[in-house]
């Protein structure tokens, strides 16, 4: 099951407390990275949002863009606006933990399909059927402005790493 696409790094750097200061916080669980001696990190799905992949490419006007890298600088341009909230949601997918994620109480989820950057992926909100809706109706405002991959033509996420290409990626 390979229910959200975007990935999401979460640095998690250690700290000391006085003896005694300590205090027991929410567990998280996933594959983590070491990014130096000190600091790891560990990625996160979107709960509901399936961005185009890193590598995907989309096509407007006869010739293939980046979508994927323009997908993945958008969220890096959302979480450098402000702090990030995860509330961590359900299981975890492809040994990330799975959640929603803010900034400024923004749900960046919501953002990148409103952007155009990602579709809903409501069946994985079936215990969150307002946040479906909404996602429903962003993807659809999205489509209607012709915002982000609906300038162009595109493949659902899913299909695309299933191995479906659009001809200006096989050329």
């Amino acid at each position: 099951m390979r229910p959200l696409l975007l990935l999401l790094s979460v640095t998690v750097s250690a700290c000391s407390a006085s003896p005694g200061q300590e205090v027991a916080q929410p567990e998280v669980r996933g594959d983590a990275r070491a990014l130096d001696g000190d600091t790891v990190s560990i990625d996160f799905r979107f709960s509901g949002a399936d961005s185009v992949e890193k590598k995907q490419q989309c096509e407007r006007s006869g010739s293939c863009y980046p979508c994927g890298k323009v997908a993945q600088d958008a969220t890096a341009r959302m979480l450098r606006s402000g702090e990030a909230t995860i509330s961590l949601v359900g299981s975890s997918s492809y040994g990330r933990p799975v959640a929603i994620v803010s900034v400024n109480g923004s749900d960046l989820g919501e953002q990148l399909i409103s952007q155009g950057f990602a579709v809903p992926a409501t069946k994985y909100l079936k215990n969150d059927p307002e946040r479906a809706t909404r996602y429903v109706e962003v993807f659809e405002d999205a489509r209607r402005h012709r915002r982000g991959i609906h300038s162009g033509e595109w493949i659902e996420p899913e299909k695309w790493r299933r191995g479906e290409r659009l001809a200006c990626e096989r050329r």
